[in-house]
Order: structure tokens, then C-alpha cells, then sequence
């Protein structure tokens, strides 16, 4: 998730699917030691970079490092793909042929958060597309009020112009919950779900989310005792430290135990989409209006409105998202299944052969036909 808009094995499976098949993920175990953190808790302390710049992920020991001899997608500076969506430019990422994937990046990320170790696995199968939220990568740095209905708008119209059949949602974090809306938005054309690390909150009886004492010490020490002024020096300040290589090359090398995956394709992904001149208004809008209005949407009434398999992926050592979490989603919706990876905040990036091949099985348990699905 980049620095610009930085917020940024034991495994086993608990699956059930809807046709009665089940399959297990071999316990194995990989000693990872990382954080990829993305959360409002870093915004006002080094997270603002150590998170956008951890958003692609870490590393594994040099001893015993998964993603030595995969395949990564080209850097392209100048992107991929663009479509035009309400008048702004959204960039994306295609790749394969088969079964549509739709791949949702985080907070502060973009489509090449997915394409180091994802998307030239999975586009041996499927059809793999990887799209920038608008705000974020390379998409327009639109000047707008940003809202979580804004996201999921954007990847409902892009799954009904671009995708055009039934595909599978998959999402990390912000990602995950814009998936999760999207989805209960559009059941006829979403077949799956799959989440790694979800945002999102669970709501309470009283109808106030579990973390709702968190956004009242929020609002009252930091976005209320500062006035709109003060905001606009802090996070203009905040974002420009951000942004400069020589900072993000630091805090990546102490948050990766293989400071080597440290290289010119990580830093430029993240430094880049901070160069729009936009990228410093829409920073301040994020940090001052969507990100202090989370609670307005629950996990509980998307998940009630959900209608298709939904996969978890779930990283256990994130500090910020646990398993707790992924356990209350699965216990609160019923067609859903479970797999537990030793990696932190971005399992995708962190232990993408793990998370390719649990995805893949899923997957092929679906029995879905795009050929005979097309809308």
C-alpha cells in the first residue's frame, strides 16, 4: 500500500464449500517474522511510511526465501490497462485466460501490489485482472469525498464493462471490505470471495462498532484539537517524508528480514503515484474524512446481504487484523472457509506461493465454467 497514501506455515484449512467437497492445505511451517501494517494506528507515528512502504509485503529468510524463481509481471511506469469510469481514469492490470479473478489492493497499494508474485501465477489458469481504486496507484487522484460506496461502485461498473461474466472478488484489507460490498452488490455476477486480512468492523447491539471507543480517542486527541490549518501542516509534512526514496528504502530494509527484495521495483511502485499533484489533497481527504468515518458500514450487514462462497486467507500474525477476526467471520457466515498462513497484514506478498496455491484449490472445488457462464 504506497507511501503516499500510507496507512498502508502452519497452515490449515477449515473448508466447506457448497458442493460438498472439501480439500486440506498440508501443515507446513515457515518461520516469518514481519509487519505490513496499513491501519489508521500508524497514520500519526512512522507507520505513515513504515505501512505504505511494507505494503508489498516482506520477506521470508534468504535460507529459505518461497519467492526465489517466481515470475514477476514487468514494471510498467507508464501502467497497463485504463478504462474511464464517471469521467476519471482507472488504471488495471489483465493478464490469462479462463475463470475472470478480479484482485482489490489495499489502502495506500495498486494492482502492483499484486503483480511481484499473484498475478503471473494465477494467469496460468485464469483470467486475472488487478485494478486501481480510484485515489490510489495509477488511477486518477480524483478530488472528491471519498467513501467506501465510491469503491464499490467502481468495482461493480468495472465488473459489469470490463470483466462482463462471472468472476471471483478477492481482496487485502481496505481491499478485502470493498470486495465484501461489492459482492452483496452484485450477486448475480460475483460466484466468490476470497479475503486476506479484511478491513471492516463488526457492529454491537447498540449499533456502535467494536472499535468505536478507538475513533472517539481518534477524533477527540487528533482530528478535533486540530484545526483544518494545523491538519494540512502536519499530514502536508507527513506525506512529503513519505514520499522520499531515501526514507522508504530505510524503513523497508527494517521491516524486511531479506532487506534483498528491497529493489528498484518495489520503491518505484510506491514513490511513483505520489509525483500526481493531486496525491497531496487526496492524502489529506483520506486522513481526515474516510478514514475517521470507517464505522459507518459493518462487517455483520454486508456479510448478511452475501450470497456466494467466501474464502479467508488469513494472516496470523498481523498485529492490527488477528485471527480472531477471520474465526467471528467465519462463525458469523456459515459457506465460508478458513485458512490460517504464519504471515503478517499482506499474506499475498508475504507468502504468495501459500496463498496461490490455497486460492487455486478453492477455486478448482468451485466447479464454475466461465465458458458456459457469460453473462
Amino acid at each position: 500500500m504506497s507511501p503516499s497514501f500510507a496507512v498502508s506455515l502452519s497452515v490449515r484449512s477449515e473448508f466447506l464449500n457448497p458442493l460438498g467437497h472439501r480439500y486440506l492445505v498440508p501443515t507446513r511451517t515457515y518461520q516469518h517474522k514481519t509487519k505490513c501494517g496499513m491501519l489508521r494506528r500508524d497514520f500519526g507515528l512512522k507507520g505513515i511510511v513504515v505501512a505504505g512502504a511494507s505494503v508489498v509485503g516482506s520477506a521470508l529468510s534468504s535460507t529459505d526465501d518461497p519467492v526465489q524463481g517466481m515470475e514477476r509481471l514487468p514494471f510498467k511506469p507508464e501502467g497497463y490497462n485504463f478504462w474511464s469510469w464517471r469521467g476519471h481514469k482507472i488504471h488495471y492490470v489483465e493478464q490469462g485466460q479462463g475463470l475472470p479473478i478480479v484482485l482489490i489492493h489495499g489502502f495506500g497499494a495498486s494492482a502492483f501490489h499484486w503483480s511481484r508474485y499473484n498475478i503471473p501465477e494465477l494467469a496460468k489458469k485464469y483470467k486475472v485482472y488487478a485494478l486501481d481504486l480510484l485515489g490510489f496507484g495509477w488511477s486518477d487522484k480524483a478530488l472528491i469525498e471519498y467513501d467506501a460506496m465510491v469503491w464499490r461502485d467502481q468495482v461493480v461498473d468495472f465488473m459489469k464493462e470490463i470483466v462482463k461474466e462471472p468472476a471471483i472478488l478477492v481482496g487485502n484489507s481496505l481491499g478485502g471490505f470493498t470486495a465484501l460490498i461489492s459482492a452483496a452488490d452484485l450477486p448475480e455476477q460475483v460466484v466468490g470471495v476470497a479475503l486476506l486480512n479484511s478491513a471492516g468492523q463488526f457492529g454491537d447491539a447498540s449499533g456502535k462498532t467494536e472499535n468505536s471507543s478507538e475513533e472517539t480517542v481518534l477524533q477527540k486527541f487528533l482530528l478535533k484539537p486540530l484545526k483544518e490549518v494545523f491538519q494540512r501542516i502536519v499530514l502536508g509534512f507527513l506525506f512529503w517524508q513519505a514520499k522520499q526514496p531515501a526514507r522508504i528504502k530505510s524503513v523497508l530494509k527494517s521491516v524486511y528480514v531479506n532487506s534483498s527484495n528491497v529493489d528498484d521495483y518495489l520503491v518505484e511502485s510506491i514513490t511513483r503515484p505520489a509525483e500526481d499533484p493531486n496525491a497531496g489533497e487526496v492524502y489529506y481527504r483520506l486522513m481526515t474524512r474516510f478514514m475517521s468515518n470507517q464505522t459507518k458500514y459493518t462487517l455483520d450487514s454486508v456479510l448478511g446481504q452475501l450470497c456466494c462462497p467466501l474464502l479467508l486467507l488469513w494472516g496470523d500474525l498481523d498485529p492490527w487484523v488477528g485471527p480472531a477476526k477471520a474465526n467471528r467471520i467465519k462463525e458469523f457466515y456459515p459457506n465460508s472457509s478458513l485458512v490460517h498462513l504464519q504471515a503478517g497484514h499482506c499474506p499475498h506478498d508475504e507468502v504468495p506461493e501459500l496463498v496461490n496455491g490455497a486460492l487455486v484449490d478453492w477455486l478448482s472445488s468451485l466447479k464454475i465454467e466461465p465458458s458456459l457462464q457469460t453473462l
